[in-house]
C-alpha cells in the first residue's frame, strides 16, 4: 500500500496531542497545567496522579488494572513531563510519570521530587532524521549542518551524545530549538537539515513526513523512564503503600502491553489521534519493549552522566548528585536497570 505524506498542517493535531506522551518533553513547553480527567476506584484513601495524554491511565485501562483498585485515583493530565514535576513539587500530585530528562531538570531546580520506578526500552525511536533524499549518510557528516531539536528533551541528550560518539560536539553544529511541532514543520519544508525527536514522532515522521534514520540512540542513551512521587506521599504509609501497587499495577499492564501490541496500538491511537500504523510501529519499536527495572546504582550512574553533560553545556545551572533524588524501597526483586528491553525485531 503506497504511503500517504501529509502537509505539515495536517500532522500539527496529532503531534500537538501527544506533545504529552513522550519521555524528553521539553522545560520549555509553556503553559501545562493539570487538568482533571475523572476518577477510578474505590476506598478512603485516593491517590493524585498525574499523567500525560495517553500515558498511564490509557495503558492502565487497556490492561484491566483500573478494574479492582482498593483505593481511589484522580487522575490529572499535563501537557509535558515539566509541569507534572512542578505539580508534583507543589504537593497536588503524588506521582507521574515521564522520561529520563525532565527529572534532570526539576532535580536542578531543587524540586520536591523522588524516583521510586524505573522502565528500560529499546531506544530505536530515539532517531536523528534526515530526509530521504538527503545526501547525509552518517552522523560525522552532520557538522556544520542545521539540527532541530527540543532543548533539554531527552533528544537534546541524545543528540549531544550521538555527535560526540562521532568526533563531533555541539559547537560543529547549528541547532535550532524547536518543540516538535515547529521542528516538523522546518523539517518537512527543509529548512533544518535534520530532526532530533523520540516516538511517536520517529515512527509518525518515517510514515508520513518523507524521512528515514540517519542514527539512533541505541547504545548510546540509557532508554530509561520514571516513576517519580512527592516526598510528602512517601512519607504517608497509607499512600506509600498505594503507591507500592500502583506501581505493581504498571509492571502488570506492560507485561501486558509486550504481549498484545495491536490490541494496546490501537487503544493508544483512539486516545491521541495517531495513525493505527503509526501507533503499532511505536509500539513494536519503542512503547512496547519496556521491561519496569530496578532504580538502583547503575541508574543512578547514567543519569549522573546526562546531568553532568547538561551542566557542562550550561542547560541546567549546575550540577548535583542524581541520587539524592532517588528512594529505591521499592526495587524490591525488580531486575537490575541494565536488564535488556524486550523486542518484536525489527519494527516495520
Amino acid at each position: 500500500m503506497r504511503t500517504r505524506h501529509l502537509t505539515p498542517a495536517a500532522l500539527l493535531l496529532p503531534f500537538t496531542l501527544l506533545l504529552a506522551g513522550c519521555g524528553g518533553a521539553s522545560h520549555a513547553d509553556g503553559a501545562g497545567g493539570g487538568t482533571g480527567s475523572g476518577s477510578d476506584g474505590k476506598g478512603s484513601l485516593t491517590l493524585n496522579v498525574g499523567d500525560q495524554k495517553g500515558g498511564s491511565e490509557a495503558l492502565l485501562r487497556a490492561a484491566g488494572e483500573l478494574d479492582d483498585l482498593p483505593y481511589k485515583i484522580n487522575w490529572s493530565t499535563f501537557t509535558s513531563g515539566p509541569p507534572l514535576l512542578e505539580a508534583i513539587n507543589a504537593g497536588a500530585v503524588d506521582v507521574g510519570a515521564v522520561g529520563n530528562t525532565p527529572p534532570v531538570f526539576a532535580a536542578a531546580a531543587k524540586s520536591k521530587i523522588k524516583v521510586i520506578a524505573g522502565a528500560h526500552s529499546r531506544s530505536d525511536g530515539e532517531a536523528i532524521l534526515v530526509k530521504k533524499g538527503s545526501p547525509l549518510k552518517r552522523p560525522a557528516q552532520l557538522k556544520g549542518k542545521s539540527i532541530a531539536v527540543t532543548q533539554g528533551s531527552s533528544a537534546n541528550y541524545q543528540l549531544v551524545a550521538s555527535l560526540k560518539k562521532a568526533g563531533l560536539s555541539p559547537k560543529d553544529v547549528r541547532l535550532n530549538y524547536l518543540q516538535p511541532a515547529d521542528a516538523l514543520a522546518a523539517f518537512t519544508r527543509g529548512k533544518v537539515d535534520a530532526w532530533a525527536v523520540w516516538d511517536p514522532y520517529t515512527s509518525q515522521a518515517l510514515d508520513q513526513a518523507d524521512a528515514r534514520v540517519l542514527t539512533t540512540g541505541q547504545g548510546v542513551v540509557n532508554g530509561l523512564s520514571f516513576q517519580v512521587a512527592a516526598p510528602s506521599a512517601l512519607d504517608d504509609r497509607k499512600k506509600a503503600a498505594a503507591l507500592k501497587d500502583y506501581t505493581g499495577r504498571l509492571r502488570r499492564a506492560q507485561n501486558w502491553v509486550f504481549k498484545h501490541p495491536a490490541v494496546w496500538a490501537k487503544a493508544w491511537a483512539k486516545e491521541t489521534g495517531l495513525p493505527e500504523k503509526v501507533a503499532l510501529d511505536a509500539v513494536k519499536r519503542t512503547r512496547g519493549t519496556a521491561v519496569t527495572v530496578a532504580v538502583d546504582k547503575a541508574a543512578v550512574a547514567s543519569e549522573q552522566r546526562i546531568v553532568d553533560t547538561f551542566a557542562a553545556l550550561k542547560l541546567i545551572p549546575r550540577s548535583y548528585d542524581f541520587g539524592a533524588f532517588v528512594d529505591p524501597r521499592f526495587n524490591g526483586d525488580l531486575p537490575p536497570s541494565t536488564t535488556a528491553p524486550r523486542t518484536y525485531g525489527k519494527a516495520e
